[in-house]
């Protein structure tokens, strides 16, 4: 029992890192989900050069590790002028490297709508630009929500890679008490069932609303 006093003093510093962790994972799966959206809507340009840049950037991020895009963006940006603190280079790479799938999921959504709708639309005198806000982005969403929901429970589990670069989450965290206390299993243990009391709720979250849109979907 007195061992398990002594690792409750821990919590506090650890459920800090796991503030920062939620923070990270939040501000990247928006910023993610904005740019992915942007990305598949080049994909589906009909001007060849907005194609071309979104395809060089979807292959060139899904072709090298997430990992590796962090290192680049903290140790080697700044020998070209670019610094980013931890949290903010952090959030660039996780964003970066989810936008390039979720941009995939986007775009297939968009693909999957019937082009009866798109055909209504430019009957009523929608211009495209409309009709795609209007009508066929928000049923796109619907289509791509499961997707999407299990990418915000990836980045949540893939900020850990964060603590490369030397953030204070809640991998690092745990890094440091750990090498400090020398109390690698207990530690570890603890940051494990962190994550899961997060994640774990999230999903079912996700698996609610996902039913809940179906619900909607079968009312209209």
């Amino acid at each position: 029992m007195g061992e398990f006093y002594e690792l409750l003093v821990y919590l506090p510093t650890l459920l800090k890192g796991a503030w920062v962790t939620i923070m990270v994972s939040l501000s990247s799966f928006v910023i993610a989900l904005l740019f992915a959206l942007v990305i598949a809507l080049m994909r589906l340009s009909p001007l060849l050069l907005l194609r071309l840049l979104a395809a060089v950037y979807i292959e060139l991020i899904r072709g090298t590790p997430l990992l590796l895009q962090l290192f680049f963006i903290y140790y080697v940006l700044p020998f070209a002028g670019v610094t980013l603190s931890p949290f903010a280079a952090g959030v660039s790479g996780l964003a970066l490297n989810y936008a390039a799938y979720m941009a995939e999921v986007f775009r297939s959504g968009i693909q999957a709508i019937p082009n009866g709708q798109r055909e209504a639309g430019f009957t009523l005198g929608m211009s495209k630009a409309l009709l795609m806000r209007r009508i066929i982005v928000p049923q796109a969403i619907r289509v791509v929500f499961p997707a999407i929901g299990n990418f915000f429970v990836s980045i949540f589990k893939d900020s850990a890679l964060v603590s490369v670069i030397t953030m204070r989450d809640l991998m690092f965290t745990g890094q440091l008490l750990a090498s400090e206390t020398y109390r690698h299993f207990e530690i570890y243990g603890i940051v494990a069932l962190i994550y899961l009391a997060i994640s774990y709720p999230s999903s079912k979250l996700l698996l609610w609303l996902e039913a809940k849109m179906r619900i909607g979907n079968r009312v209209n």
